[in-house]
């Protein structure tokens, strides 16, 4: 069976400000003109479809256009889960009317346990789509007091899946979240999943899959086995991910269960680019004629002293320019000096909100603030905003 592994499209995105619809579709143009070359048997979705839970009109009109060429013109099942970036009511609105057309959206975890039953040559593959949940929604819904962390989530998950798998037939696994350990390579424009570092999924979860295809990383990597699988993000959605290929996997499952692997990578209209050097070298034409200027760009300047307006000078040369850097000193907490951070973006915010507490009262906060924060940020995640 011909699978394409997909996931973490974030339709809708801002990046910097930016509007990255446009780009998007594009993309996605080139995303459906393999499938109608390919004419692959199932697309696996791997959640974080939007990138926020009330997404903008022109989203919701693009993954519409998208999911109508794939599954009604060109008669491709898709089978796809929400992720933390998606709301699950609203990505599965008439989940039962699209289901017969060939659109298996899952978005609640009653619905897990049951599989979505595919067949080719070799007969059944059973797929098991696991759709994101925060473990406050799991224990409620489960009545699991237990239920703690993700992993506890995908513990009790499993505990309802096992019972049911068919050893005799080939087992695919659609899931989100941060599954593996410290090997893996997180991106800027990830938001975490829990506040405090209870995140993090056991792969042994997983045992008895024969592929497993998640969505969550932006990097394309393998969660510590081949058959454990990110396809990373459709496209670049920080600097932190622009030396990172993106596009999506073909996986061919024989049948013995056996995985075959090909990375297919999209250019984007417009790239995402680190420029370093010294401000009057950056906009020398013999630098940047032969580079396609249009491109999203952050600049770190390596200049001493001080510059004029140096963003408005690289804006007239770049002019989708979205961030500038220098490594310059400044004054902290009594005076003495100290590097600016440059990874503050790629912290979560609860590491944030301990180093400026630290550096503005001088101590760590108590337990009983910390624990207040995580309830303030966690009601703010849900509303969408980090």
């Amino acid at each position: 069976m011909k699978m394409i592994h997909t996931g973490d499209w974030h339709i809708g995105k801002l990046v910097h400000g930016m509007h990255m619809t446009r780009d998007q579709e594009q993309v996605l143009e080139q995303f459906t003109a393999h499938l109608r070359e390919k004419r692959p048997d199932v697309v696996l979705l791997a959640g974080d479809i939007y990138d926020r839970t009330i997404p903008p009109v022109e989203a919701v009109e693009l993954l519409d256009r998208v999911l109508t060429e794939i599954v009604l013109e060109r008669k491709i099942p898709v089978i796809a889960i929400s992720g933390n970036h998606d709301s699950g009511e609203r990505l599965g609105f008439a989940g039962g009317i699209l289901q017969r057309q060939g659109l298996h959206i899952h978005n609640r975890l009653e619905q897990v346990g049951k599989p979505v039953v595919l067949e080719d040559g070799h007969g059944p593959v059973h797929f098991y789509p696991i759709p994101y949940a925060d473990p406050a929604e799991a224990r409620v819904l489960y009545g699991d007091e237990t239920i703690r962390t993700h992993d506890d989530v995908f513990r009790a998950v499993m505990e309802r899946i096992r019972p049911r798998m068919d050893r005799n037939v080939r087992n695919v696994c659609i899931a989100h979240g941060f599954v593996g350990g410290l090997e893996l390579a997180a991106s800027e424009s990830e938001r975490p999943l829990s506040i405090g570092g209870t995140e993090t999924v056991d792969r042994a979860h997983f045992d008895g899959f024969h592929y497993v295809a998640l969505g969550h990383l932006h990097r394309p990597q393998k969660a510590g086995r081949d058959r454990i699988r990110y396809a990373g993000s459709l496209m670049k959605y920080s600097f932190s991910e622009a030396e990172q290929p993106k596009g999506m996997l073909e996986v061919e499952l024989d049948g013995e269960g056996g995985v075959e692997l090909e990375s297919v990578v999209f250019p984007p209209p417009r790239d995402m680019r680190v420029i370093r050097g010294e401000l009057a070298n950056l906009v020398r034409k013999d630098v940047y004629e032969a580079q396609n200027c249009q491109d999203f760009i952050m600049a770190v300047l390596t200049d001493e002293g001080e510059l004029h307006e140096p963003m408005a000078t690289l804006r007239s040369v770049y002019p989708n320019i979205l961030k500038l850097e220098r490594g310059m000193r400044t004054q902290v907490g009594s005076g003495e000096m100290a590097l600016v951070e440059r990874d503050y973006a790629a912290k979560a915010p609860l590491d944030i909100f301990r180093q400026f507490y630290g550096q503005v009262e001088g101590e760590a906060m108590e337990a009983v603030q910390e624990e207040l924060l995580k309830d303030v940020l966690r009601d703010v995640e849900k509303g969408g905003v980090l």
